[in-house]
């Protein structure tokens, strides 16, 4: 069994009509046996939408039926305007110039979190490596489980606390394997988390980085029997899994990344998604994951003063602390049929989202989901990446869709949503309100009569 991504072109429709349920056909016929578990669509022409997909190859079919469908689409009944939620995603691997590098969208993320009662976001959004700074009104959500959150087809219960499950590559006594359990047993000590095991893999799991032909970062994942074995045993004893292994990638790019300046998309993030999305996907619980140094001669590479935005990577060992606290009280996926029949107060469903926050030209299931459930849409034109899709091609609703330069802007767009103004009130020149004459049919013929008279005259 593996895990590894494909080119898929789709044939574009006519207004982009239904575009959600047209990307899912065609990812569901070219996937065959395979199960998708993620969806980039990296540029939209007029001849086609060209996506990447992410598949699990290699199940068998037991496993493969009791698996839920990434496309599973519950349409959501109205806003719940209780509270203000905002949904805050940069996806993984494309880029990003905030938010692609480490943790560095933390700022954004804070800045938002101040205007909503609520805010969900992702690990890619604040894992900063041995750092991170979750806002206190924020959710950690795996982003595969975030994309079902949209869709309607799951709820998200907060918790206390959760079981976190570690299991990290055996590199048989190595100081990287010391630095991972170093890092688990502080976090036990330092802010209280609960692990009571760590399980070394030997045979590790295999995963490679790779770029795909549109330049977004990708990955394959090999060797996952015995992480599975480990998973399906302990079932019932975790609630969250928090998963540290090496990530290959040709030795020269732990040079060529620091020296770029963020211009060099992160080869590792890529990888790391598409294995979280398989795993939660499959075992419908929290996962998230760390890459572990490789070589003895990776570590002692000195990258010098580096560009803030990956400063959190160049002074890390382990890069494990960041999952650790974010898995620590990462909500509970909750079946969206046991929520419906007896709601709990505090699971939240997509009738919770008030504004889903992207950077300009993402286009993913998040975004379609957000475009068939009516829930606004803030995109950020300074948050620039790789990808090549016109978000205001799409068939919004009136108002729906907000583009904006920065976070500051996206930041104020959500506080006029919250204070449930139209976010055009407070810009000037104000346009005057649209006017139309209704002309009743049932009065039609006595409208043509009066006209007629007057051109008499």
């Amino acid at each position: 069994m593996y895990i590894h991504e494909q080119p898929l072109d789709v044939p574009a429709v006519p207004g982009h009509a239904r575009l959600l349920s047209r990307l899912e056909r065609a990812v569901c016929d070219e996937a065959g046996d395979e199960v998708p578990v993620r969806l980039a669509v990296n540029a939209t022409d007029a001849q086609a939408y060209h996506c990447e997909t992410g598949l699990i190859a290699g199940l068998d079919a037991r496993r493969r039926e009791t698996l839920p469908s990434m496309f599973r689409f519950r349409r959501r009944q109205a806003e719940n305007a209780e509270g203000f939620t905002t949904v805050f995603l940069v996806p993984t691997g494309i880029g990003s110039t905030i938010g692609g590098h480490a943790g560095d969208a933390t700022p954004a993320a804070t800045l938002l979190a101040s205007v909503s009662d609520t805010l969900i976001t992702h690990p890619n959004v604040v894992n900063a490596s041995d750092v991170i700074d979750l806002p206190a009104n924020a959710l950690y959500v795996e982003g595969s489980i975030v994309s079902r959150f949209l869709l309607g087809a799951i709820g998200l219960e907060p918790v206390r606390e959760n079981r976190v499950l570690v299991v990290i590559d055996s590199q048989r006594g190595s100081q990287f394997e010391s630095a991972a359990v170093n890092s688990v047993n502080a976090a036990r000590s330092t802010y209280g988390l609960e692990a009571p095991r760590i399980v070394m893999l030997d045979p590790p799991v295999s995963v490679r980085a790779e770029y795909a032909a549109s330049g977004r970062a990708a990955g394959r994942v090999d060797q996952l029997d015995g992480l599975l074995e480990v998973l399906d045993d302990a079932r019932g004893d975790y609630d969250a899994l928090a998963l540290a292994t090496v990530v290959q990638v040709p030795f020269e790019y732990h040079v060529s990344y620091f020296k770029s300046h963020g211009e060099m998309v992160n080869p590792w993030g890529g990888a790391e998604a598409i294995f979280t999305h398989a795993i939660s996907t499959m075992y419908n619980v929290p996962a998230a994951h760390a890459p572990m140094l490789e070589s003895k001669a990776v570590d002692d590479l000195d990258p010098g003063v580096v560009d803030p935005r990956m400063a959190a990577e160049a002074i890390s060992t382990a890069f494990f602390m960041c999952v650790l606290k974010g898995l620590q009280r990462s909500p509970r996926i909750v079946g969206i049929e046991e929520t419906l029949a007896a709601p709990p107060a505090n699971v939240m469903t997509a009738e919770d989202v008030s504004v889903l926050v992207i950077p300009d030209k993402v286009v993913g299931v998040p975004t379609l989901a957000a475009l068939e459930q009516g829930i606004p849409v803030i995109a950020v034109r300074e948050n620039e990446n790789i990808l090549g899709n016109d978000l205001r091609a799409l068939p919004w609703a009136d108002g729906q869709l907000h583009i904006v330069e920065n976070y500051w802007e996206a930041a104020g767009v959500a506080a006029a949503l919250r204070a449930g103004i139209d976010p055009a009130s407070v810009r000037r020149p104000l346009a005057g309100a649209m006017t139309e004459l209704y002309a009743n049919p049932a009065h039609a013929g006595v409208i043509v009569e009066r006209v007629l008279s007057e051109a008499g005259r």
